[in-house]
């Protein structure tokens, strides 16, 4: 020990200095070594033992990691000035880089925080739906707040300037900042007032045409929201856009329990007569048409009959919803070049949409299948002449016209 000392005794200062500055090295990269073997073994060792809660967010891995690379650069900051014949504006350059680094870290390690309490919101499976509302783009406002101010608190310590300098001069940037973040702005502020009115969720079907989104919300950013649509691409939308403009969200469809079917299908008009006794007496056996019958005066249309069977077929069907509120009907719009149009007009009891599609292809199929049995076809883009014999065909009749179709059209059995 006395042949070092002697040894750096001998040494010129500006040698004395070099190896001061070598062994504070050394001294900064072993506590940084201790630092992180401390923070990720036993810390982490203990917080698994105090059981879950804000401790496993407080001290989460990345957030222990990050705060142990801060280590190495606060013993440079702090022994730099210890080294012996280093001068003072190297000594004064090299604290202010240690400590540029120091901030860097800490903020790195407040931005891992940041995202360690998204994580465990989005993970937390209580009552409140933190699946749905998001906190993401609360999270990334904070990480760009902090971003800033280490940038300014960096800055600052590199000019060795106070930062209340610095924000002074910022003021009359406004302008310019304004500028820049003006698309941060605007999309926090709706992202604040589409939470706070419940407008939008992860998980909602939107539609939004001229962004050409139609499908799911997945994920609900400070700056954007991004849809996968029904085609499996991806549509990121300026989360301010939503505000701006409209779009369609389908979530209270899902919520009650309805969703609409509203088809038309275009009746030949050539088709349409009045019910003659033959036909009424056979419809009238029908349990579905009962109730048309005992109320129907004898010079009821064979549309008629067909609209009021088509409406007791949707009464009774078990995948249509008949709750109050729900609205059922069948009705005859205006009569185009292209037939008279036969709406139907129900909600169905599954919303999903395969499901959704099978009751719906289910009721289209059943009612057009039922058209020959009172003596009505579909329109279709041939001439008149030609539905009529489709008509004739099905109604098991050889000749054409209408008076032969509707006598025989009575022998056909539901």
């Amino acid at each position: 020990m006395e042949f070092f000392s002697a040894a750096f005794a001998d040494l010129q200062p500006w040698a004395k200095a070099a190896v001061g500055l070598v062994v504070l090295a050394v001294l900064a990269t072993v506590a940084g070594v201790i630092a992180r073997v401390v923070l990720l073994r036993v810390v982490r060792h203990g917080r698994e033992q105090w059981g879950r809660g804000w401790l496993h967010i407080v001290l989460h891995d990345d957030v222990l990691r990050r705060v142990a690379k801060a280590v190495p650069s606060i013993v440079m900051q702090q022994g730099v000035y210890g080294v012996p014949h280093l001068a003072a504006p190297a000594a004064n350059t090299l604290h202010n880089l240690a400590a540029a680094f120091t901030v860097y870290h800490v903020a790195r390690a407040v931005a891992a925080l940041l995202d360690a309490l998204n994580d465990a919101y989005e993970a937390y499976d209580g009552p409140r739906a933190s699946q749905t509302r998001t906190i993401k783009s609360y999270v990334q406002l904070g990480k760009l707040v902090v971003a800033i101010v280490a940038l300014l608190l960096i800055a600052a310590t590199l000019l060795d300037r106070s930062p209340l300098l610095l924000l002074s001069g910022l003021g009359a940037m406004s302008a310019v900042l304004m500028l820049v973040f003006k698309d941060t702005i605007l999309s926090f502020v709706a992202g604040v007032q589409l939470a706070s009115n419940d407008m939008l969720r992860v998980g909602d079907w939107i539609e939004m045409p001229k962004e050409n989104a139609d499908g799911a919300v997945v994920e609900i950013n400070l700056n954007t929201v991004k849809v996968q649509n029904w085609d499996k691409t991806i549509t990121s939308i300026p989360t301010w856009k939503l505000m701006s403009e409209s779009f369609k969200n389908w979530r209270s469809m899902f919520a009650g329990g309805g969703r609409r079917i509203m088809r038309a299908l275009p009746i030949d008009a050539a088709t349409v007569a009045p019910l003659t006794p033959a036909q009424r007496s056979r419809l009238a056996q029908w349990p579905l048409m009962e109730k048309f019958f005992q109320a129907a005066p004898p010079g009821h249309t064979n549309l008629a009959a067909f609209r009021a069977y088509a409406l007791a077929y949707l009464q009774a069907h078990p995948g249509i919803n008949t709750a109050p509120g729900m609205i059922l009907m069948v009705r005859v719009q205006e009569p185009t070049a292209l037939g008279i149009p036969l709406q139907v007009y129900a909600f169905t009891v599954a919303t999903a949409w395969v499901d959704y599609e099978a009751t719906q292809g289910e009721v289209i199929d059943h009612l057009i299948a039922m058209l020959p049995q009172f003596g009505l076809a579909l329109y279709q883009r041939s001439s008149d002449y030609s539905n009529r014999q489709i008509v004739d065909a099905l109604s098991g009749e050889e000749g054409h016209g209408q008076p032969a179709m509707a006598a025989k059209t009575d022998n056909c059995a539901p």
